[in-house]
């Protein structure tokens, strides 16, 4: 996975973002700032998730988008 065009786009991603994950807040997002371990972290918060579960999750959305 090329998480780098995620980092690059951050701004753009962000609402994708949201719309999956919607108990991130924009605060959340802020200081995630595009950090893919950030963001599982996040998700395994405020979802309950074990760490595997939110990279998978993180994986199977990223393998979603049309790049």
């Amino acid at each position: 996975m090329d998480w780098n065009r995620v980092e690059g786009n951050w701004k753009q991603v962000k609402g994708k973002i949201k719309e999956q994950w919607g108990k991130l807040t924009d605060d959340d997002l802020n200081v995630i700032n595009g950090k893919q371990d950030q963001l599982a972290g996040k998700i395994q918060e405020r979802y309950g998730y074990a760490k595997d579960r939110a990279r998978r999750e993180i994986d199977d959305w990223y393998n979603a988008q049309s790049w």
